[in-house]
């Protein structure tokens, strides 16, 4: 783009809550690109042509440098367009010199002016065109949330997902058009939400409470094996909390979960930081599902499942940040794969149960370094009318770092 593409935020006040140079770049503008919503909140004295956003919207973001050369264009957004925004999407594809924005206060922080929250200390979870479980991890008592949807639906699929979840007494308030003339709240309690819908311009602000019995799950790792759908095959909640710190999770990094069983190490690495992101990697079919199915349940719904046997099923996945090998450490090419894929600095975990598997680890250690760790843990059992320790298989760790 030659000349900046100029983004103004726009909110329910429509005309009357652009700043002055706003309003010029609108009445200068000989193209505008909005929303038939948007494009109808400018005066009709406006003479730009106005070109609502075909569905999909994507194929004509990415070519708008194109579409109207030589022309001013003027793209209308909701607010403020770098908070879940067109201009986010503007920037992304054709870079920050190429979008001038002009935001409006966003419906985040009218929503927190209108309920007295300080903005900085409440969470913001958009679900906008993502599944609605994002909110589960943010679901813990006496925490507030702020909850970013595609439509009315949305605070009632809140309202279920916390009910679900053992937390119905939490307060719900769907904040709908903020800052315009027709601005409404509704309020109520997970359980006994009333509204299948509301005004899609809305903003579903959440005070958490738990139900009586409700244990909240943590984001730090090591959740309660029951928090889990598994036949078994599942990295144990002591042995799994060792395991996470030494993978060490950090935002933003790819972590591969090899022969990911019920999927509780690629869970638990998600649930750490919200752009954290995991792979799992599982031969069986039946398990796959499942690993879906526990991520989903736990508030990652965006963990990657591959359905294959490695190494072959690793071919073509980006580059890990960190990599678990829970099971198969005798198959032939799997440790090579895994470290040859490994970024630099990045951190390799596999953890052996057996003879077999601890002379693979012993035998890498030798090659490349590293540290192993053999983990015992005993659980304390009924012994007639007293009580005596239960020893777990023992478990070898083998660290690396490249």
């Amino acid at each position: 783009m030659s000349t900046p593409v100029v983004v103004v935020g726009i909110g329910a006040d429509g005309w009357d809550g652009l700043s002055p140079r706003a309003r010029r770049a609108v009445m200068d503008a000989d193209v505008l690109r909005g929303s038939a919503r948007q494009l109808a909140l400018v005066p009709d004295d406006v003479p730009a042509e106005r070109v609502p956003w075909p569905s999909p919207m994507a194929p004509a973001l990415a070519g708008l440098p194109g579409a109207h050369p030589g022309r001013r264009v003027v793209v209308l957004a909701s607010g403020d367009p770098m908070l879940s925004g067109v201009g986010t999407s503007l920037v992304r594809l054709h870079g920050a010199g190429a979008v001038e924005v002009l935001p409006h206060p966003s419906s985040v922080t009218l929503a927190c002016a209108r309920l007295g929250w300080a903005v900085e200390d409440t969470p913001v979870v958009s679900v906008v065109g993502r599944p609605v479980e994002l909110v589960a991890p943010h679901a813990t008592p006496g925490r507030r949330l702020l909850v970013l949807g595609s439509d009315g639906g949305t605070p009632a699929e809140v309202a279920r997902l916390l009910a679900d979840r053992g937390y119905g007494a939490s307060r719900l308030t769907a904040l709908a058009r903020l800052g315009g003339s027709a601005e409404r709240q509704v309020t109520g309690t997970a359980a006994g939400w009333p509204h299948a819908d509301t005004d899609p311009l809305v903003v579903t602000a959440v005070e958490v409470a738990a139900d009586p019995g409700t244990v909240p799950l943590p984001t730090v790792p090591g959740l309660p094996d029951d928090a889990y759908a598994h036949d078994g095959q599942l990295t144990k909640r002591d042995v799994r909390a060792v395991t996470l710190a030494r993978l060490a999770p950090l935002p933003g990094q790819l972590l591969w979960d090899v022969g990911a069983g019920a999927g509780s190490i690629g869970v638990e690495w998600m649930r750490v930081h919200p752009s954290c992101r995991a792979v799992a990697v599982e031969s069986s079919v039946e398990r796959a599902g499942r690993v879906a199915a526990n991520a989903a349940r736990l508030g990652v719904p965006g963990l990657h499942v591959v359905e294959g046997r490695a190494p072959a099923a690793l071919a073509g996945l980006p580059g890990p940040d960190a990599v678990f090998v829970g099971g198969g450490l005798t198959t032939d090419g799997l440790l090579e794969a895994c470290w040859a894929a490994l970024r630099p600095g990045g951190r390799l975990v596999a953890n052996a149960v057996t003879v077999e598997g601890e002379a693979v680890l012993a035998a890498w250690r030798a090659r490349v370094g590293g540290g192993l760790t053999r983990l015992s843990v005993a659980h304390a059992v009924p012994v007639g009318g007293f009580s005596g320790w239960r020893p777990a298989m023992p478990v070898t760790i083998w660290t690396v770092t490249r």
